[in-house]
């Protein structure tokens, strides 16, 4: 028989209060994943129902579908619950489809990797 220790206990109780509320899971690489808690364990391991994917890019946003999903505790950076009653985005932000989302984050990926060379190429003038 094994005991938990005091961190798995509080982690499995501030978890057990999300079961069945809707919430945003912030993973470590970055990605945002809204759905229905319905399940975890001691890792933190997490069961999302009707789950989909936020993509943001500017004032774009798309929220692709996932279904159920599994997460990796140890790629859980941040869990916290969505007001049912609020609007989740603000008025300026507008949807658009999955191809469009996925045209705007190749050409966001684009840009940063060529600031990014560019810094590399200029890193000889020493600039800070």
């Amino acid at each position: 028989m094994s005991w938990a220790s005091p961190e798995d206990i509080y982690l499995s109780t501030s978890l057990a209060s999300y079961l069945d509320r809707k919430l945003l899971v912030l993973l470590r690489d970055g990605r945002k994943l809204l759905g229905v808690l319905r399940s975890f364990d001691q890792f933190a391991n997490a069961v999302l129902e009707g789950a989909c994917e936020r993509a943001i890019v500017g004032d774009l946003y798309c929220d692709i579908p996932l279904g159920l999903y599994v997460i990796r505790g140890e790629n859980v950076v941040l869990i916290g619950e969505l007001d049912v009653e609020k609007e989740e985005l603000p008025s300026h932000m507008r949807r658009v489809s999955t191809e469009e989302i996925r045209r705007a984050q190749k050409a966001e990926r684009e840009a940063s990797d060529l600031k990014g060379t560019m810094r590399k190429r200029m890193e000889f003038l020493d600039l800070d």
